[in-house]
Order: structure tokens, then C-alpha cells, then sequence
């Protein structure tokens, strides 16, 4: 399938963010091992680990000649402990970690003392050699202005609006980052939280916690700024079981979040194209792997290398891209509730 020309532009961006470094690293036991081990969170917080992330770093990896060993820890801060433990005991050469609840950061320490690199993927992890994510204030940026154009659209003062925030687990570092771009945006227009959820990437606590939110307020919401699309769907049924429509955003594109973009449910979701996030991850990896020393660019506030990869806005006019990227299907989208939006908007 055709490569969405988005794409290009995010993948560019990837790469220009990272350089290979024809210098040698310090040859160890660690660095002379061809094993990636990988550790993915779990299944809930998002489709994208199991569906997306984990085939594309299998295969750019595979393809390099090395041996991958990628697991899920299925939500559980035990069984990611104890799969890193394994996987230590077998040998890594590097470790690419997403963070789960903070069980990353232990982890990261254990591999370290083993001379084996880490690559936090997605999740900043403290101590992690690398980072290689989206830039996610951006993210929370786009979700922001999404809020702020969908109640102009709606003919509604945005410094007047009363607008609910539903952010992500705080445990996730990337969650501040999400809400500090979303933040930043919103407050430029006069939007002040007319109330805050406690922040989870658990869809049913977000559901309960936003119907909590909306009967204090006695059904008195003009918009909800959400972290996510998982949250995103919650959030609108409980919109829907109210017999309200409001302007929500979201991020992932997951089938949910494009389905509810493509009914006018949602404002719009985030495209963040896990195959060039797992292509940076994997070049940084292949070059460590390869005894070399990776060169990037840009930093985190603690001095950490960043690999800022760059997240694109998808409204329902631009379902069609994400679907020409092959990260979504016209079939998995275009149920028969779908239908008309799909025609409408040639999503096929």
C-alpha cells in the first residue's frame, strides 16, 4: 500500500534527529551480543504495543541480523520485573524499555550495572541511555488547539467555555508532557478546567471519572480536552448516553478514536505512525548493537539523547492518510454505523 507522504515528513524528521557515529563503542560482553530484548507494557493503555509497535521492531531488528526477544508485561509491574530478569540472565545487548508504572526505571538500573545500554521507548525512564518518542508536548499541543478550534466552531467563547480535562496516568512521564502542551495552548485562549479527573490510561476508571465530573456539573460541558483515545471513547460514551455532543480530543489513532472522528464525535485524534518510532528505536539499537556510538542531537532537560519524532493532527479529512499509511483499515473502520462518514469522506 502506498506510503502516506506524512509519513515521509515524520520519518524525515526522525532521521534528521539522529546521526551514526562511525566511532567504535567500548567492546564488551554486553555490547558484543546480538540480542535486542524489549519489554512493551501492556495491552489496555493502548492497541498500538501489540498490534503495531511490537511486528515493526521484530522485523527492523530481524532484518538487521539480530535476535529479538520482545514481551509484554501485560500491566503488571511484577511480570515486568521478572521478564527483565530473564532476559538479563540470557544476555542483552541492549534493552529497549517502555515504561509501565515506573517499573522501567529498576530495571534500567539492573542493565546498566550490566554494561547493557537502555533505550526508553515511548516512556521517559530515569537512567535510560536514550529516549526515542514522539515530541509530546506537541501532541498535547495539537490536542489543546483542537479543543480551542472546535468551540470557535461551535460559536463558543473558549475563555468562557466549561471544559473538562481527563489526562493520563501520572506514573507515565510522557502524561505531564501530554497535559503541559495541552496546557499551554488552551490557556493562551482563556480556557481554565472547570474540572480535572484523576489521570489514568484505564478507559473504564476514565469513563467513571468523567461521568463523575459531568453530573457535579450538571451536564454544564462545553468541551473535554482527553489524553488519549482509549479515555476519548469512554468520555463520549458517556456524551452520547447524555444525548450530548462536544468537541473532544484524543491522540493514537486507534480504530475508536477514527471511527469517532470520522461521526463527528471526537474533534480529532493524533496520528503518531509507530513504524517510524520503531524504525528510530531500532537504528539506535542496530548502531549499539553494531559497537557503534549513536550522535543525537537534541536532549531532555536531565541531559538524556532525544529522538523527537513528529505527531500529526488528523480530523476526519485526514482519516484517509492513515488508512493509504496502512496503519488502519477501511474494513476495520467502515462498519455499517460508519458508512456514510466512510463514503463522505473517501475513506475506502
Amino acid at each position: 500500500m502506498k506510503k502516506s507522504s506524512l509519513i515521509s515528513i515524520a520519518a524525515l524528521a526522525a532521521v534528521s534527529a539522529l546521526a551514526l557515529s562511525g566511532c567504535a563503542g567500548a567492546s564488551n560482553d554486553a555490547a558484543a551480543s546480538t540480542r535486542a530484548c524489549v519489554i512493551l507494557p501492556d495491552t489496555e493503555s493502548s492497541p498500538r504495543w501489540e498490534a503495531g509497535d511490537k511486528p515493526a521492531l521484530e522485523k527492523a531488528l530481524g532484518d538487521a541480523g539480530y535476535e529479538v526477544d520482545i514481551q509484554n508485561a501485560q500491566g503488571d509491574t511484577a511480570k515486568y520485573a521478572t521478564i527483565a530478569d530473564q532476559m538479563l540472565s540470557k544476555g542483552c545487548g541492549v534493552m529497549i524499555l517502555t515504561d509501565h508504572q515506573g517499573a522501567a526505571i529498576q530495571v534500567a538500573e539492573k542493565a546498566k550495572a550490566a554494561g547493557v545500554p537502555v533505550i526508553a521507548y515511548d516512556r521517559p525512564v530515569a537512567g535510560a541511555d536514550y529516549y526515542v518518542s514522539f515530541d509530546n508536548e506537541a501532541v498535547g499541543g495539537i490536542e489543546g488547539q483542537c479543543i480551542v478550534d472546535g468551540l470557535t466552531a461551535a460559536g463558543k467563547d473558549p475563555a468562557a467555555a466549561s471544559v473538562v480535562y481527563v489526562g493520563g496516568d501520572p506514573a507515565d512521564g510522557n502524561a505531564k508532557m501530554f497535559y503541559d502542551g495541552a496546557v499551554a495552548v488552551m490557556s493562551k485562549a482563556g480556557i481554565k478546567p472547570a474540572a480535572e479527573t484523576p489521570g489514568t490510561w484505564d478507559g473504564t476508571k476514565a469513563g467513571t471519572a468523567f461521568e463523575q465530573a459531568y453530573t457535579s456539573l450538571a451536564g454544564n460541558v462545553d468541551a473535554v480536552w482527553v489524553a488519549n483515545d482509549t479515555n476519548a471513547a469512554a468520555v463520549i460514551t458517556i456524551l452520547d448516553k447524555n444525548g450530548k455532543t462536544v468537541p473532544v480530543s484524543g491522540q493514537d489513532a486507534s480504530v475508536a478514536g477514527l471511527q469517532n472522528v470520522l461521526l463527528g464525535k471526537q474533534t480529532c485524534t493524533v496520528y503518531k505512525p509507530f513504524s517510524v518510532e520503531a524504525a528510530a528505536a531500532s537504528d539506535l539499537a542496530i548502531q549499539i548493537l553494531g559497537g557503534k556510538a549513536p550522535s543525537v542531537e537534541k536532549k531532555l532537560a536531565d541531559g538524556t539523547p532525544f529522538v523527537a519524532v513528529t505527531p500529526i493532527k488528523v480530523g476526519p479529512e485526514q482519516v484517509i492518510d492513515v488508512v493509504s499509511a496502512g496503519d488502519a483499515s477501511a474494513k476495520d473502520l467502515c462498519t455499517a454505523e460508519l458508512a456514510a462518514a466512510c463514503a463522505k469522506y473517501g475513506v475506502k
